[in-house]
This record gives structure tokens, C-alpha cells and sequence, in this order.
């Protein structure tokens, strides 16, 4: 096995030989966000070699997803004559297809991807998937069953908090996050790209760490000329992928569309009631759990506001595809296949910027906190927005310290040097002042200015207690 392409999934592969290794039966989920890699990952750990391998097909009937499980069958060599007639058949098969496997070659590997869309309605799938393995797979010592699928909360409901036969059953877990800023970079050094830190977390902003996205550009020529072709050109390679990525997870499910339409408008997020009057969507059952899927999804991020309770959880649009889309796309019928080039004064393209830069740096917190040299001390990140005597303040990251510290975290990004005039001091000032006097704090409050290349120092500066700059967000996230 070539360890050297599981950039970012050093962990993950270091998990599976472990249970690849062990002397007992293992079940594994592979869960996440659509084109994070979980496939690719299976396939490159195992060689592409199973003993039997399905993948699920998406919106297609009971009768096509047999028949699909029944050519599978034949392909690793069971002698089947018919399609199965149900799926009590299907693992009926498949458990006799294992059975005759060499017992001497190591662990049997069954992998089945895509497992939500085997579950069809009224199919009873999970009560045959559960029979196969509490009834046999479980008590063998050399089967390992890894499943897939980007339906995160199918995956969830259904294995990970089932309370039926299937609890506690998938005891092996691995949630594949996107890439940070430091396996983004990695990753594009690994494929040849010789692009600045600037580059790659412009890149960043617009993608995520998303290997998939990553996959698509093209080292030969400059990023705007890659963001053109990806995104604006005719049928380009992600001209519709906003409709596949949603409905492939949500189906067409109008509440998810209205809840992420609506925070894609709110820079600084909303509280589930304010999300509700917005959307017009009432807050019930449906309502309630499309935000919770939303969340496991990592499409948006639900965080506690500075000294709040925790039922006024804010909750943020945070996925950078969908960010990008909202502002860039969405209402473009027909884009100039140069848009991204010919746009680079656009003041849309400030502002998208400036927030899409906050976003990369709620993802990179443990980065900033090496930076600021409290990775040692317990803390906790939140916003805040308030008033006292009239003046209103909001901070977007603010980092409460054990050590009796609150770090007031001022987020700008910028193609220079940062430069910190007598009004924005102004701003500064009043910004600490009214969280001071606002929230009561005993504790000690400084101002962090976290930004892509520093502050330019002047007669303003000194307001500033600490710098974080972008590379201090590419640093590897170890202990």
C-alpha cells in the first residue's frame, strides 16, 4: 500500500489496519459530507480487492437494487440462478458466498457503498442487513464489513444512534472531515501545483477542503482561470452541483432549501426561532431535525453566543461551496465563461471574501490558538453582539480563557498588510469598551487581529495584543 497518497487520512488509515489486523469481526462506518473521499479511501486502502463489494444506486427501486446485489453475487463467483426475492434472500447469498471463501487469505472483506440507497421504502433492508450481521457476521473472527454513504443522517439514525437490533453494533467509527488548510496545501504540493499560501486559501474559500473540488484544478494555469472553468464555464464540471449535492442527501426536501436560502443571506447566522419567522417554515418536528441533519452535514455550524444560554444556539451557513454559490451563482442564468477574471474589483467579491476568511478561521481554531500559545489552556469560542448606554458592538470569534483571558478576535482579510487607521482604532476601542461594560467581565480582555499578512505597524497599531496571520492557519493540527 503507497501510504503517501492518504494525505489528510492518516488516522483513518491507521484505524483500518488496525481493525483489518484484530482477531475478532468488524463492522466499520465510513461517513461525510458528499466528495470528501470516503470511497476513494476504501478502495486505495484495500488494493481495489474484497470479497465482495456492492455500491447502492441512487433512486432506483427494490427490484433494480437486487438485481444490482445479484450481479455483484455472480461477480465474486456465487453460482446464483435467479434475483433474489427479497433482501432476507440477498444476505442469505451472500453469507453462502463468504462461507466458501478461503479462510486462509486473511479477514474476508465486504464492503457495500452507498448503503442508504439500498433502503428503499417498505423494502425491509435494515431488518435483513441487521439479520445478516447479529445472526452470523458478528460471531466470526475473520470478517470485516465496511459501509459507506454520504446520506450522513441515514448513516446516523440508522447506525450510529439505532436503539433496535443494530445498537452499538457499528462500534467502529470514522467520520472523514474535509481537509484543513494544511492538507489543502499538501495535497495541491503532492499533484505539482506551486501556488502562494494566498492562492490556496483563496482556493480554500471557494472549495473547502473538499478532495474532490481539489481534484479539478489545474496546476498549468493561473486561479482565476481555474475558478472560471470549474464553475462559470458552460457546463462546466460544477455548473449543477448545488442540485446534486443536496438532493443526493436530503432528497427534495423544500425545509432544508428554505433554511440554507435564508442563512446564506445572514453574514453572523440566526437563532432557530428567527430562522423560522424567515423562512416561513414553522417550528416542528421537520424543522427541528432538518437543522440537526444540517449541522451533522457540516453545511452549517450551530454555536453558543458570549454568556448565552445554550437554547440560544446561533446557527451560521459554514459550507464554502454553498456560500460561493448562493453569492456567485445562483442567479446567474447565463455568466460570462471569464466572470471570475473580469470581476476582480467587484465589491461582492470584497465582501463574499471578508466573510468566507471568517469562516476559514472558525475552522482553523486550533491553529489560532497555537498562534496565540493557549493550545495548553482550556478554552471556549463564541460570538457576541450586545449594547450599553446606546452603543451597540458585535464580535464575530471570541475566545474565553481558563486562565481568566477573553480575546476579542477581529477577523480581516486583506491582499497586504492590514493598516489599522485613527477611526478603525475609534471602532476598536468602543468595540472593547461596550463588551466590557455590557457582559460585566472580571476577567482581562484583549484585542487579536487575525489577518492574511499582519498588521502594518503605525502610530494606531498598539491597540493590537496579538497577531495571528493565514500562515499561522496552515499549521498542522497535532498535539
Amino acid at each position: 500500500m503507497n501510504r503517501s497518497i492518504f494525505i489528510g487520512r492518516e488516522t483513518e488509515v491507521a484505524n483500518l489496519q488496525k481493525y483489518y489486523d484484530s482477531k475478532e469481526s468488524e463492522f466499520v462506518v465510513i461517513y461525510g459530507r458528499r466528495r470528501v473521499g470516503k470511497t476513494f479511501l476504501v478502495k486505495e486502502f484495500f488494493d481495489d480487492k474484497y470479497d465482495f463489494k456492492v455500491t447502492g444506486l441512487y433512486k432506483k427501486n427494490k427490484k433494480v437494487q437486487l438485481k444490482n446485489f445479484a450481479l455483484a453475487l455472480k461477480e465474486y463467483g456465487y453460482p446464483l440462478k435467479s434475483t433474489p426475492v427479497d433482501w432476507l434472500e440477498a444476505f442469505s447469498a451472500l453469507k453462502q458466498l463468504l462461507i466458501k471463501t478461503d479462510p486462509d487469505h486473511g479477514k474476508k472483506v465486504v464492503f457495500i457503498d452507498e448503503l442508504p440507497w439500498l433502503d428503499t421504502p417498505k423494502s425491509d433492508f435494515l431488518a435483513a442487513f441487521e439479520s445478516f450481521w447479529n445472526g452470523w457476521g458478528a460471531q466470526q473472527d475473520n470478517l470485516m464489513l465496511v459501509v459507506c454513504g454520504s446520506a450522513t443522517t441515514w448513516i446516523s439514525k440508522n447506525l450510529l444512534e439505532d436503539v433496535g437490533g443494530l445498537f452499538n453494533r457499528a462500534a467502529r467509527r470514522l467520520y472523514l472531515m474535509p481537509f484543513s488548510l494544511n492538507e489543502t496545501e499538501r495535497y495541491l504540493q503532492s499533484r505539482g501545483f506551486q501556488w502562494s499560501r494566498y492562492d490556496v486559501i483563496q482556493t480554500y474559500m471557494i472549495m473547502g477542503g473538499i478532495p474532490y473540488y481539489l481534484k479539478l484544478l489545474d496546476g498549468t494555469v493561473p486561479l482565476s482561470a481555474n475558478i472560471d472553468n470549474i464553475f462559470f464555464k458552460k457546463k462546466g464540471p460544477l455548473w449543477n452541483e448545488f442540485t446534486i449535492l443536496y438532493e443526493t442527501l436530503f432528497g427534495r426536501s423544500d425545509i432544508y432549501m428554505k433554511i440554507i436560502s435564508t442563512l446564506s443571506s445572514k453574514k453572523s447566522g440566526l437563532r432557530q426561532s428567527e430562522i423560522s419567522l424567515e423562512a416561513r417554515v414553522p417550528q416542528n418536528g421537520a424543522f427541528t431535525k432538518a437543522l440537526k441533519d444540517l449541522v451533522r452535514c457540516d453545511f452549517i455550524r450551530a454555536y453558543n453566543c458570549f454568556g448565552k444560554k445554550s437554547v440560544d444556539i446561533t446557527y451560521q451557513l459554514s459550507d464554502y461551496y454553498t456560500l460561493f454559490y448562493f453569492r456567485f451563482i445562483k442567479d446567474q442564468l447565463n455568466p460570462d465563461e471569464h466572470y471570475w477574471t473580469l470581476t476582480l474589483d467587484n465589491p461582492a467579491r470584497a465582501a463574499w471574501a471578508g466573510n468566507s476568511f471568517e469562516q476559514v478561521c472558525k475552522d482553523h481554531l486550533w491553529q489560532i490558538r497555537r498562534a496565540l500559545g493557549i493550545n495548553g489552556v482550556l478554552s471556549n469560542a463564541s460570538s457576541w453582539k450586545g449594547q450599553f448606554d446606546g452603543n451597540g458592538a458585535q464580535i464575530d470569534l471570541v475566545i474565553e480563557r481558563r486562565d481568566r483571558v477573553i480575546d476579542i478576535c477581529e477577523v480581516k482579510y486583506s491582499i497586504d498588510e492590514y493598516i489599522i487607521d485613527k477611526e478603525y482604532e475609534s471602532r476598536l476601542r468602543n468595540k472593547i469598551s461596550v463588551f466590557k461594560a455590557a457582559t460585566k467581565t472580571k476577567s482581562a480582555v484583549q484585542l487579536v487581529m487575525i489577518t492574511t499578512f499582519g498588521v502594518k505597524q503605525n502610530s494606531h497599531s498598539g491597540i493590537v495584543s496579538a497577531n495571528v496571520t493565514m500562515n499561522h492557519l496552515f499549521a498542522p493540527a497535532e498535539w
